[in-house]
């Protein structure tokens, strides 16, 4: 985890804005809607399995 702070530290906000538009000017203004709604899907859905893995492993210990 802490790269990942080095690498959001070593964008600025400048930066930031580029990389918005070179992703709107790929994907143009329709698309970005449903893409946006496809990744909170995904980590929704990642967040729910990681939840379900820690219940599932809780279940196990209370077992032994």
């Amino acid at each position: 985890m802490n790269a990942l702070y080095i690498f959001l530290g070593m964008v600025g906000p400048w930066q930031w804005i580029i990389i918005g538009l070179a992703i709107l000017l790929l994907f143009g203004g329709k698309k970005l809607p449903e893409l946006m709604k496809g990744l909170g899907g995904g980590i929704k859905e990642f967040k729910k399995a990681t939840k379900d893995d820690d219940e599932e492993e809780k279940k196990i210990d209370e077992k032994k």
